[in-house]
């Protein structure tokens, strides 16, 4: 890969990383509630969608999906609708915060069930898909190996986004701690909720 190209991804892709969206909500909202149990799950998830965004590049799907914008609309609404799904989920649902099973005799979620669902909120990300179908071809240069620089720049991606991720989940999940058993913790997860709804809303009034 050249330098110039590595070193314009590089920084491109670290303060899109670092500006908040769908899938740090959704991560913050996981460690909020399960503790870093959740958010590690949550990260999880939401890295792999970059496995499938790349393998689309590699493909050649891009350049097909960009071909009919009504895919892409399509995708855009399908991704606002799930985020707003979670968010009044999350509103409705009762604020716990989840401990060992020996201490409240509860087994604690599932972690591929939380996984799953950062991988949707990745693979609908309107964010994330403009940047890898869009953006992500500027930064090929020929005369090198096309494979070779996409799994460069997917293990950038991959390092990037969880160490990020995994920073704001660890805020959470101590924000949550310091705050369990106060009615603080409700709010809080009231505002993640209320956040996941707001993006899908500013999703399905964009235009692009």
């Amino acid at each position: 890969m050249a330098p110039d190209a590595f070193l314009l991804f590089l920084a491109a892709w670290t303060l899109l990383a670092l500006s908040p969206g769908p899938a740090v909500m959704y991560v913050m909202s996981q460690s909020a509630r399960h503790g870093m149990r959740g958010g590690v799950a949550a990260t999880l998830g939401i890295v792999s969608g970059h496995l499938f965004t790349f393998s689309a590049v590699a493909l050649g799907l891009a350049a097909l999906l960009a071909k009919y914008s009504d895919a892409i609309a399509g995708i855009r609404i399908v991704g606002a609708l799930y985020l707003m799904y979670l968010g009044v989920k999350m509103l409705m649902s009762k604020t716990r915060i989840d401990v060992p099973l020996a201490a409240n005799g509860s087994a604690p979620p599932p972690r591929h069930g939380i996984a799953l669902q950062g991988l949707a909120v990745q693979l609908t990300n309107p964010k994330n898909l403009l940047f890898v179908f869009a953006l992500l071809p500027q930064f090929i240069r020929p005369g090198y190996p096309l494979l070779l620089q996409l799994g460069i720049m997917l293990t950038l991606t991959i390092l990037i986004d969880g160490v990020f991720l995994f920073e704001y989940a660890h805020l959470a999940a101590r924000g949550a701690r310091a705050l369990k058993g106060s009615k603080l913790i409700t709010w809080l997860e009231r505002v993640f909720g209320a956040a996941l709804i707001f993006f899908g809303l500013k999703l399905l009034a964009s235009r692009r």
